[in-house]
């Protein structure tokens, strides 16, 4: 069984940061074969794409919403990985989840394996 968990999330000032988690775990589950990925939900909204990584992490796509503002990394060894968010705004406000992606692509059609979530909150 696949495991992921997202931590981190919280409530912060516009402008403030948040660094936020997500660990895999599972007997089948070989983290450092997968591109993983972070999307985000809105209250009332689909699910959107906000950043992905290679296995190795050597490659990292982000949406153009969140460029420059927000950093993706992984550390295969703990099985993690990482959204460095800067620079937050309200409309940054949203559930966030990571996925494991499994076919080429940015919809969250291409990933599985979601996490529960955790909530970033940004106040103006």
């Amino acid at each position: 069984q696949v495991q992921l968990v997202e931590s981190g999330g919280g409530l912060v000032q516009a402008g403030g940061s948040l660094r936020l988690s997500c660990a895999a775990s599972g007997r089948t589950f070989s983290f450092s074969s997968y591109r993983m990925g972070w999307f985000r939900q809105a209250p009332g909204k689909g699910r959107e794409f906000v950043a992905s990584i290679s296995r190795n992490g050597g490659d990292t796509n982000y949406a153009d919403s969140v460029k420059s503002r927000f950093t993706i990394s992984r550390d295969n060894a703990k099985n993690t990985v990482y959204l460095q968010m800067n620079a937050l705004v309200p409309a940054d406000t949203a559930g966030y989840y990571c996925a494991a992606q499994f076919r080429p692509g940015i919809r969250e059609a291409d990933y599985a394996y979601w996490g529960q979530g955790t909530q970033v909150t940004v106040s103006s």
